[in-house]
């Protein structure tokens, strides 16, 4: 999968900025936002706004993560999604 990082310009409360994330990123905030009802825009406030401190492309990234491991979990119904290692051990036993 090739993805550049492109700085994509975003309206955050009432401020506009720029982020540099990945075209596959951004793509799937998009879809997210769809899928919540809400404007990619609000969607990134409300990120935004509970981030705390540290780099907002970083959370951003995190968040799209974490939204599609929530989708694994429920999906199998296997709880937790274990952590690299444990999925590294149980795929080289298989």
């Amino acid at each position: 999968m090739n993805s550049t990082v492109r700085k994509h310009s975003i309206i955050i409360g009432d401020h506009r900025t720029s982020v540099s994330l990945e075209d596959a990123f951004w793509k799937a905030l998009k879809q997210i936002a769809v899928h919540r009802g809400v404007t990619l825009s609000e969607l990134v406030t409300t990120i935004d706004a509970e981030r705390g401190a540290g780099n907002l492309s970083s959370r951003l990234r995190l968040y799209v993560l974490n939204f599609y491991q929530d989708l694994l979990v429920e999906d199998t119904g296997a709880g937790a999604v274990p952590d690299w290692t444990t999925r590294m051990r149980r795929a080289s036993s298989d």
